[in-house]
């Protein structure tokens, strides 16, 4: 994108991105970006990048990740689905592919190609939520919280107040990530109240 391309209507730049065709070659199942954004939306999610259901459906977050992380925040589908106040945009738009441990890594364009652009168009933005390290790893530097050498996504969860106020890191909600849940109580003990709260102060809830 050049420089003329930041200010264009939100609208105009979403339908940019839903006709990306950047990384065509590479993705399995071709380019279908899945994305949700308004000028009025107060939360702002990114995750890591769409699972084959989403890619089918076109709904972000439409499978068990999705339903963890609803529960996570207490929201139901229709208050986490109500684009006017969120806003989903992931660091890949596209299913990346299968790789020997799961999904690949979210395509690397993507961010960088249109994350900066998108949220100009979103001064509502109160919060965003950093799921998983490709997230955090990308926006810690715009973050309070400096980046440390070879931290590991547990230490940046368990140090999440000094992202904010603006950003919030949780791990991947995945249900690969079940062990992680069960070893490290903590997050739900005292992470996940105040995730609620953050939330719900934001969406009025």
């Amino acid at each position: 994108m050049g420089e003329r391309d930041h200010d264009i209507p939100l609208r105009d730049l979403l339908a940019q991105v839903r006709a990306c065709r950047h990384c065509e070659d590479t993705l399995p199942l071709g380019p279908r970006p899945v994305l949700r954004a308004s000028a009025s939306a107060r939360l702002l999610i990114i995750g890591q990048a769409p699972g084959t259901r989403v890619h089918a459906s076109g709904i972000p977050w439409d499978d068990p990740s999705g339903e963890r992380l609803r529960q996570w925040l207490q929201l139901d589908r229709e208050q986490f689905y109500d684009e006017s106040r969120i806003a989903i945009v992931p660091m890949g738009f596209c299913y990346p592919g299968r790789g020997k441990s799961g999904d690949l890594p979210p395509p690397p364009a993507c961010a960088p190609r249109w994350h900066a652009a998108l949220q100009r168009q979103m001064p509502a933005l109160q919060l965003v939520l950093l799921v998983g390290s490709y997230a955090q790893q990308y926006y810690q530097a715009q973050s309070p919280a400096a980046p440390v050498p070879r931290e590991t996504l547990t230490a940046r969860v368990r140090r999440w107040q000094a992202f904010g106020p603006r950003f919030f890191p949780l791990p991947h909600p995945s249900p690969r990530n079940t062990l992680w849940l069960r070893r490290n109580p903590w997050f739900e003990a005292e992470v996940l109240p105040a995730l609620r709260q953050r939330v719900a102060a934001v969406l009025d809830l």
